[in-house]
């Protein structure tokens, strides 16, 4: 008698201690967040961040939404249209990113795209433990190459369900010798000095293209998403060519995958109208080339005049997103 009544006051606890870990995120309303403590890596502490809206209704199903580069979580409508069908919204800021950024870090350092998938596995873990048994993976740009090469390496004991790809980064978008000869070069050097810094493009046109204080429909924190891209370490370029290779190869994703990209690629470091209507940082032909080959059970939908984050879109190409994905899961049982 005695054992089960501590069996059961230590269960109570346990539930406590788990609910307690969350506290209100800066998004505000229902969105909780925890903060987790990782293993240390190469540049010492490392964190990651879970961020929660649970729907108001009883659900065991989830979605987990992992981020691009420069980037973190901040779509509230995503979040919120998920839960009012019926799905709790989980999303991770990866270790030195957004919420999880520490000052001593240097931003989305990163030398083994492998490194996320510990931040992935932890969120997972908590989402089951909170009752979510039926669970999907979404990634956007940077966050679409991890997830896909995270599935790919868990295949063989996946715990989520399917795989939504927002604009997945699977090639570079860049000339060809930058691509064929100068990439290469700087990923090997990447091997044996991953802490040199090359500078990125001066361009604000994808920013301007978002916020609401110039072309775009949103608001979100700056000093986490920059208007400017901030420089990439050869460590970075080095994870980024290795994931993007093993992709070219092939991948055999076990699950259904959804791959959404837009009708058309947009260049130029001025903002002009165009901006609004296509994908300012990848071109789109690479990922409908290289999304096939993630493997069997693959689905690409092209979002006529979407953005690079289809869900920042204007209105017209945002309502065929959510559309596509809400057919798809609907077609497949998710």
């Amino acid at each position: 008698m005695k054992q089960s009544i501590f069996l059961f006051l230590f269960f109570v606890l346990s539930v406590v201690c788990v609910k307690a870990q969350y506290s209100m995120d800066v998004l505000g309303g229902r969105f909780e967040m925890q903060t987790l403590n990782m293993p240390d890596d190469y540049d010492g502490k490392v964190i990651t961040t879970i961020i929660r809206r649970e729907a108001r209704v009883p659900t065991h199903k989830a979605i987990l939404y992992v981020h691009g580069y420069n980037d973190y979580f901040f779509q509230s409508q995503l979040a919120q249209i998920f839960n009012d069908s019926c799905y709790n919204f989980y999303a991770v800021d990866l270790r030195k990113y957004g919420r999880s950024l520490m000052a001593s870090q240097t931003a989305f350092q990163v030398h083994n795209l492998n490194e996320y998938f510990a931040d992935i596995d932890t969120t997972l873990s908590i989402m089951k433990s909170e009752g979510n048994t039926e669970i999907i993976l979404m990634g956007h740009s940077t966050g679409g190459l991890i997830t896909a090469l995270y599935c790919n390496e868990r295949r063989n004991n996946l715990s989520v369900k399917g795989l939504i790809l927002n604009s997945p980064f699977l090639d570079m978008n860049q000339s060809w010798i930058k691509e064929k000869i100068l990439i290469p070069v700087v990923s090997f050097l990447g091997l044996f000095s991953p802490n040199i810094k090359i500078k990125q493009s001066k361009s604000t046109a994808y920013a301007e293209s978002l916020l609401i204080d110039h072309h775009g429909e949103w608001i979100y924190d700056t000093s986490k998403k920059f208007k400017q891209s901030p420089p990439v370490t050869s460590g970075w370029i080095r994870a980024i060519h290795r994931g993007q290779k093993k992709v070219h190869r092939g991948l055999d994703i076990s699950c259904p995958i959804l791959v959404m990209f837009s009708s058309q690629s947009v260049y130029g470091d001025d903002w002009t109208p165009e901006h609004q209507k296509g994908d300012a940082v990848l071109d789109v032909k690479d990922i409908e080339k290289y999304g096939k080959r993630l493997g069997p059970h693959v689905t690409e939908v092209v979002i006529p005049e979407g953005l690079h984050d289809l869900i920042l879109s204007q209105k017209s190409a945002r309502e065929k997103t959510y559309e596509t994905m809400f057919e798809w899961l609907y077609s497949n049982k998710l």
